[in-house]
């Protein structure tokens, strides 16, 4: 039997996970020096709560897992008899796939007759959550993971994501954007706009001044880039900036009639950590990154 598991980079609950079969890795980070594991040291993600102290000067940092997380994660699956499919955040973005391929090369070596695979969606947040709920469908339809894999070599670079970042400060801090002038930015007020590259790597592409202003840029990358956007689910994601979500949403489907599937999800604290909060972001299907 094929086991599915995602990561909760990719914004997905233990209870959203299980809704599309996957199995949920979490994906730390600490407070003050307290590592906190999403959906293993606490049921609910309190997302106010936790934006609200980054507004209040907390400054969260994040880590990768150990290959001994991945071992106790994947090994139950393997001693029973199954295979794993891991779709997973970029891993251009993070130093816990060392981890995971040391993980791998250890568990395939006491279980050879065993299969691991795995889809990069070189994404993160709103965009690998597009993929994965895409690649659920496809097994749920009677696809086989052959069938994903090959899928997976060209489509993942058709799902785009755009967002915004209310100020610069945790972006600036992370170091994760490149092309970022984090400082002259914030002296300014400009809001970043920033998308995931075909490498897998966030990218500022510009800036705008004005919420209003921001979400139309957002709406017209969404118009520009799509491809057959009504025909797949859109996904709007905040970091605790819902009435701006909400307002993307209509936004974009005024333009496209009232057609689009759209699902508005909350930005996990993991990654949240990096973007700070009310930030707003849209990802879809598109002709490309």
């Amino acid at each position: 039997m094929l086991k599915l598991f995602a990561d909760t980079d990719m914004d997905f609950s233990t209870e959203v996970a299980g809704k599309y079969g996957y199995k949920l890795i979490s994906m730390p980070y600490a407070v003050d020096g307290k590592e906190v594991f999403p959906y293993v040291d606490f049921e609910r993600f309190e997302s106010h709560i936790f934006y609200d102290s980054l507004r209040n000067g907390t400054l969260p940092t994040t880590s990768a897992i150990s290959e001994q997380n991945y071992i106790d994660y994947f090994e139950p699956e393997f001693a029973a008899g199954n295979d794993i499919l891991y779709v997973h955040f970029s891993s251009a973005m993070s130093m816990t796939f060392n981890g995971m391929n040391a993980a791998v090369a250890k568990l395939k070596e006491k279980y050879p007759e065993r299969k691991f695979y795995e889809v990069d969606t070189k994404g993160i947040t709103i965009v690998s959550y597009l993929i994965a709920c895409e690649i659920s469908d496809m097994i749920k339809a009677g696809k086989t993971v052959e069938e994903v894999l090959k899928w997976s070599e060209t489509e993942v670079d058709h799902f785009a994501q755009y967002f915004f970042a209310d100020g610069l400060k945790f972006f600036h801090r992370s170091g994760r954007v490149s092309g970022l002038a984090a400082t002259m930015g914030g002296l300014i007020g400009l809001r970043p706009v920033i998308h995931m590259s075909q490498d897998g790597k966030m990218e500022s592409i510009g800036t705008v001044k004005g919420r209003v202003q921001v979400m139309e840029r957002l709406v017209q990358y969404v118009l520009e880039m799509g491809d057959a956007v009504a025909s797949h689910r859109v996904i709007v994601g905040h970091t605790d900036a819902p009435e701006l979500a909400e307002q993307l949403a209509a936004m974009l489907q005024e333009k496209f009639g009232g057609k689009l599937d759209i699902e508005i999800v909350v930005t996990n604290p993991t990654a949240g950590s990096h973007c700070g909060p009310d930030g707003v972001g849209v990802a879809f299907h598109s002709k490309g990154r």
